[in-house]
Order: structure tokens, then sequence, then C-alpha cells
């Protein structure tokens, strides 16, 4: 992966405020040219593309990387530890599937990654601006749509491939009546009675 180049990784997060299932993180490694060509392609913030546009970009992404990783947390882990906590797990868990680690990370948001060892700068609002973190966040939401849509066929009351995880109307409703799986995040839902 290194040849003497300074390489930069851009992290995100998807799933963060689910009441089901795992945070997930990517981690993507661009050159400027690639760069130029992924955003040539469409890619841009994943909550700003939809569905096919996400499902288009992911194989371009994974093929114009100089490297790309997945990492998350489970729902016990997001219970035991707190939602920051698992967070920064799972992308420290991404971040430490690259061969070698990146001189330089950029987080999306205002919270650094407390345990990591390296440098890293914060980027509010940083899947708009770096394309880097725009294609973590892309491959990480395809990730995650894709375990939620598997496991909403197992766990059908909860309309997960609908709603992937979020607190729709049914998803709530459901919970309160049928009680949560052992996916779901129980330290979300105290509030949900009261609501």
């Amino acid at each position: 992966m290194r040849e003497n180049k300074y390489l930069v990784a851009g992290v995100d997060e998807v799933g963060k405020g689910c009441l089901f299932g795992p945070v997930f993180a990517g981690a993507v490694i661009l050159s400027k040219t690639n760069e130029l060509k992924l955003l040539s392609k469409g890619l841009k913030d994943s909550k700003k593309l939809n569905v096919r546009q996400r499902n288009n970009l992911v194989p371009l992404i994974k093929e114009h990387s100089i490297a790309w990783s997945l990492g998350q947390a489970s729902a016990r882990e997001i219970d035991s530890f707190g939602i920051r906590n698992a967070t920064e797990k799972a992308m420290i868990r991404a971040l430490e599937k690259f061969l070698s680690p990146p001189d330089l990370i950029l987080v999306d948001g205002i919270l650094p990654i407390r345990l990591w060892k390296g440098e890293q700068q914060t980027k509010v609002r940083g899947d708009s601006h770096f394309p880097s973190i725009a294609a973590a966040s892309v491959v990480a939401k395809v990730a995650r749509d894709e375990l939620l849509q598997r496991l909403g066929s197992k766990y059908t009351l909860y309309e997960l491939e609908k709603n992937k995880g979020y607190g729709t109307e049914v998803h709530r409703r459901n919970l309160i009546k049928e009680g949560p799986t052992k996916l779901h995040r129980k330290s979300f839902l105290s509030k949900l009675e009261k609501d």
C-alpha cells in the first residue's frame, strides 16, 4: 500500500442514531486523481444520494481507492460502552484493517477518535467537503443497509428493510407491543415508553 506517499484516510460512521443493529464505520484512502474521478461519477455525501446511486458508487470506490475497509460495533457493545465509544471502536476496527496505518485521518464531525494514536483532524460536514470521507460514508451505508435488509427477513415485525433500524412509527409501535430482539440497542429504548 505504501510507496513513500503521504496517505490520508477519510473516516465516517453510519447508523449511530438507530434503535437496532450495529454501528458501521468506513475508511477510505484515495489519490487526488481518483478523488476527481469519483467526484465526476457523482460521489458526494451518502445522505444526498439515493439507493441506486450509492450502490453504483461502491464498486467504483473499491476499484479506485488505494485502500478501503469497514468496521462495526455491535448493539451489545453500544449498550455496554455507550454510542460514542462504540462508534470509535468501529472506526478503529476499520482503520486497523489497513496494511499500514495512514499518515493522517480525516474524521467526519467534531469528535476526534480518542484512542487513535496517529495524526487526525475532525471535519464538520466532512462528507460534503472531502471525497475520502464521502466515499467512507457510502461504503459504510451500503454495507449496513445490506445487513439490515437481510436481518429484516428474520425480524419481520420491525420493517427493518424499510427503516434500516431507525425509530419509525411502525418500528416503535411493534417494539412497545412485542419487545426488543437481542439486536436492539436496549440503552436506546428507555425513552420509548415515555414518548
